[in-house]
């Protein structure tokens, strides 16, 4: 193989690599994501906008790219690190590899890189900036343009919908409207399945313009950047506390707290990928979930906020889930869309059925 491609982290570790996908170097913050499938559902995933990924499983490619399996319609992150790449994939299903496809979204990949030892790097230091860019680029060269490269703060407005748009099923029984902030696909659908009509907003529309679609719930969706970013969203949500049944995921999660006069704070690493054991601790159920996020809510800020913890992460003990039920209002950290257990978390969307159910009979949640 030959190397004509660099990673540089910020820390100057150097990593040589075969560049695929675009050519070209790009400045971007370091994550890495434990799935063994799914590359192509992480990469369609507006989440990991700004974000070059790496993944821990060795081989990636293997299966192409399928039409029907893309999260959204943009390819989010700003890189793509793999130990090794397959680029002749095996499956009637593909269309491209993957190659092709970063290529035509102007995103660079590297590959033939020790994935093992940067993910441990990425987990004992903590998750930086890099870039990647031409073997022939010196060291201070490159730590310099990561210096001078600003942290982008408007991740959210770059993947919003730019105009509301509707998902509609047969026989609906609630009307739910959905804040994009980077919404998945599959989260649509899977309301869409338990029958609710779905208008999907952009993540600056007001209070009062979401009050006027006389709307049986309303959906925070996850997205990309610090929650603290998204300010529009916070002051929309306060205004709508108690008025209208709510459910968060990941970012909508963070930001439902926010709104709440809580705290988040960034995690070391964060959490991606489809294996970490969450339990909810009104049951003491375990769910194997899927999370992709690098803030958490600061649990000792949840005192006079009227939010209370529903689930906890089983490794580090970080809050996986909230709700209140005065306010009519739960959220969770991680994926129930992405069923990784494979159903382990579907509950959560009946459970929003259930209090949109309630509200709309005068009932209590």
């Amino acid at each position: 193989m030959v190397f004509d491609k660099k990673l540089i982290l910020e820390d100057g570790s150097v990593y040589q690599g075969k560049g695929f996908g675009a050519d070209k170097s790009r400045v971007s913050e370091i994550v890495f994501n434990t799935s063994m499938v799914g590359y192509q559902e992480i990469i369609s995933d507006p989440s990991y906008t700004d974000q070059a990924v790496v993944m821990s499983y060795p081989l990636i490619g293997n299966y192409g790219i399928c039409d029907e399996d893309f999260e959204s319609r943009m390819i989010s992150p700003s890189g793509l690190i793999v130990r090794d790449l397959n680029d002749e994939p095996s499956n009637f299903r593909a269309t491209r590899n993957l190659s092709e496809l970063l290529a035509e979204n102007d995103i660079p990949g590297i590959c033939g890189i020790d994935t093992r030892k940067l993910v441990r790097s990425i987990r004992d230091r903590g998750s930086g900036r890099c870039i990647i860019t031409d073997a022939d680029m010196d060291v201070e060269s490159a730590l310099e343009i990561i210096r001078n490269t600003p942290v982008p703060k408007d991740a959210v407005k770059r993947v919003s919908c730019r105009k509301k748009w509707y998902s509609r099923t047969s026989n609906p029984r609630f009307q739910v409207a959905a804040i994009d902030c980077g919404m998945k696909s599959n989260i649509v659908k899977k309301l869409n399945k338990n029958k609710c009509n779905v208008t999907i907003l952009p993540y600056n529309t007001k209070a009062e313009d979401i009050l006027a679609l006389k709307p049986d719930g309303l959906f925070i969706s996850n997205g990309p950047g610090d929650p603290q970013d998204v300010g529009d969203v916070i002051e929309t949500l306060k205004e709508l506390r108690g008025k209208l049944p709510m459910f968060g995921i990941c970012l909508g999660h963070q930001l439902i707290a926010l709104s709440h006069g809580a705290k988040t704070y960034k995690l070391k690493f964060g959490h991606r990928g489809g294996n970490h054991p969450v339990m909810d601790i009104r049951t003491g159920k375990i769910e194997i979930t899927s999370q992709n996020h690098s803030y958490a809510v600061a649990e000792d800020s949840l005192a006079g906020t009227g939010l209370k913890v529903s689930h906890k992460n089983v490794l580090d003990g970080t809050i996986e889930g909230i709700y209140s039920d005065e306010e009519m209002v739960f959220s969770v950290q991680y994926h129930p869309e992405s069923a990784p257990g494979p159903e382990d978390s579907g509950y959560l969307f009946e459970r929003f059925i259930e209090l949109m159910e309630r509200s709309k009979t005068g009932g209590k949640s």
